[in-house]
């Protein structure tokens, strides 16, 4: 589907050009336009509003009417307004100004670029119209760093993403992003703990049954507390067994099945297993690579992909998924481990540098039991968060020029993803540690990487898909909890679980999380077409100037087979982002 020009009534001397591209079918599905008194809206999504007037004019006239309405009435501030899965364009061309905006976690994108006066936008950031598509080597880095690339940067020059719960303003050529929803959390040290768990299961309860209105209904099935919560609100809001999809891997270590059918079985749910074999690799991960409208390195979206497509084919048009519960209770594994490094820094400064630092820093004491392990956590606790969490990241660990050509490293910034990180970090209205580490998740977690992951996924099989626990009235739900109910000690998500018990089965509550991990770097020792398919990739992205010859050849023939579950993400990282680019760019290499 190319690009629609949008008349506006506007000559190309009086008005610039806006245009709008569906990033692909199922897309274009969604778009609704309306026009009133030169005014002019795009909406994606189906979101519901606040105000009774503004939810009247969508059921009546639609979403599009429904945001001009809102923003006749308020302005930028419509965006708030609005509940749910969306994305809106507010357009006026005879005054040289435009208003893109998301949803607080951009489960809806939208990119845009701006050239000569010129605004142009569309829902990819393959589909926007520029005068001449250049891949960033910035982003390239930031991809390689992250395995994703963080909005508003794209991998192309000059194409920027609005950010989760903002908005792009545009007037007269000059395009800016501002914030329309900042968290603001609130700490008391106590709350009615009964009240507040009976409350927490209603809103996850209307919320569920909210997202399942208007569509055959299934769910994602890992076993864990969110989608089993998931699944057992499902099927209380539709009093029949639920289908429920979960994927398997015959790979030590990586297979959670029997917990998902330990909530299938409590839940009475019509339970659909799916073993992953490396056969179905090999035709799913290209698909997967080039579905995304820029390189994509959660290895997660393959068998979510392949899950989606199973549910689609037992006719579910939407899945519900349990994404968010982690961000939003304090439920990921890191959570407790940094707060094990924060407790050091409450013990007083003299102590820690004028006898703690000097003890264990002492080569004789290096010779004694558990003093090295001392150490190391000495090195990490007095690194600051957020810089703390990228210690262990693989570029920082090996070195950029380990890595990296010459040529390559000279022309990006290797500091910027940490100062975008500090900088996230520092914007959170926040005083606790947990409440900061939840809302620079909801960042870099959610909105950047598990959230385009499964969306992804869900799309490229043709369905819809809905993340109850990612509710507003659950996020701000979340916003007034004390903090210490979400990490209690050292106890992750203590607030959820004790809000689900007796509800949710008691392995279920005791297990760890795990979610749809993907054995690639096993399976590519294992398996020769398989290692086959990365190695092509690999010798392939070498020609392109950005990773070192002697790197990939190393990474492939000695590290990968040492330590599969570790090189293998930076082998499926890399792999990854030549499929894509031979798909999308494939003349790009370093100038």
């Amino acid at each position: 589907m190319g690009p629609r020009s949008l008349d506006h009534g506007a000559s190309a001397t009086d008005a610039p050009p806006l245009q709008f591209q569906g990033g692909s079918v199922s897309h274009a599905r969604s778009v609704e336009a309306h026009r009133d008194d030169g005014m002019f809206a795009l909406a994606l999504g189906s979101p519901y509003f606040a105000d009774p007037d503004d939810q009247a004019h969508a059921r009546e006239f639609g979403h599009a009417a429904a945001w001009l309405n809102a923003f006749g009435r308020v302005g930028t501030d419509a965006f708030a307004c609005a509940r749910g899965r969306f994305a809106v364009a507010v357009l006026k061309p005879r005054e040289h100004k435009a208003w893109l905006a998301c949803d607080r976690f951009a489960t809806w994108p939208l990119c845009y670029a701006t050239h000569g006066g010129e605004f142009a936008f569309a829902d990819r950031a393959d589909a926007v119209p520029t005068t001449s598509r250049r891949v960033s080597q910035q982003a390239l880095f930031e991809y390689l760093y992250f395995h994703m690339i963080p909005a508003p940067r794209t991998i192309f020059e000059g194409v920027h993403r609005v950010r989760a719960g903002h908005f792009v303003a545009w007037d007269g050529g000059v395009a800016c992003q501002q914030a329309w929803w900042i968290p603001q959390f609130h700490e008391p040290r106590s709350a009615p703990l009964d009240a507040l768990k009976e409350e927490f299961r209603t809103l996850v309860r209307k919320a569920v049954a909210r997202d399942a209105a208007g569509a055959t209904v299934g769910a994602f099935l890992s076993g864990g507390t969110d989608s089993s919560t998931i699944v057992g609100m499902l099927r209380q809001v539709a009093g029949a067994p639920v289908k429920a999809y979960s994927i398997g891997f015959e790979a030590g270590g990586y297979d959670e099945m029997a917990y998902a059918r330990i909530a299938a079985r409590h839940f009475g749910a019509e339970h659909h297993e799916h073993y992953v074999t490396p056969a179905e690799l090999l035709d799913h991960i290209p698909h997967v690579a080039t579905y995304y409208d820029q390189p994509f390195g959660n290895s997660s979206a393959v068998p979510a992909s392949i899950c989606a497509h199973d549910a689609r084919g037992d006719g579910v048009t939407r899945l519900l998924a349990g994404d968010g519960g982690d961000e939003l209770f304090g439920g990921n594994s890191r959570y407790a481990k940094q707060r094990v490094f924060e407790w050091y820094t409450s013990v007083p400064l003299p102590l820690r540098r004028g006898v703690i630092e000097p003890a264990i820093g002492s080569p004789a004491l290096q010779r004694m039991p558990l003093v090295p392990k001392a150490t190391s956590y000495v090195e990490q606790a007095r690194v600051p968060l957020p810089d703390r969490l990228q210690m262990y990241n693989l570029l920082l660990r090996l070195g950029t020029r380990t890595i990296f050509t010459n040529d390559f490293v000279d022309t990006v910034d290797v500091h910027q993803p940490l100062v975008d990180q500090r900088a996230t970090w520092q914007s959170v209205h926040a005083e606790s540690y947990i409440n900061r580490m939840l809302a620079f998740d909801w960042r870099y977690t959610l909105a950047d990487n598990d959230l385009p992951k499964v969306i992804g996924a869900a799309t490229l099989a043709g369905i819809d898909v809905r993340f109850p626990l990612l509710a507003e009235e659950l996020v701000d739900f979340s916003l007034r909890l004390p903090p210490e109910w979400k990490l209690k000690g050292l106890k992750l998500r203590w607030f959820f679980k004790e809000s689900l018990k007796g509800f949710l089965p008691p392995e279920i509550i005791a297990k760890r999380k795990h979610g749809f991990g993907l054995p690639f770097g096993v399976w590519a020792v294992e398996q020769p077409a398989l290692a086959g398919m990365a190695a092509d990739a690999l010798h392939a992205f070498a020609e392109r100037g950005v990773i070192r010859r002697d790197f990939l050849y190393e990474l492939m023939r000695h590290w990968l087979p040492k330590h599969p579950g570790y090189y293998g993400e930076l082998v499926w990282v890399v792999m990854m982002l030549e499929l894509w680019l031979q798909a999308y760019e494939p003349d790009w290499r370093l100038p």
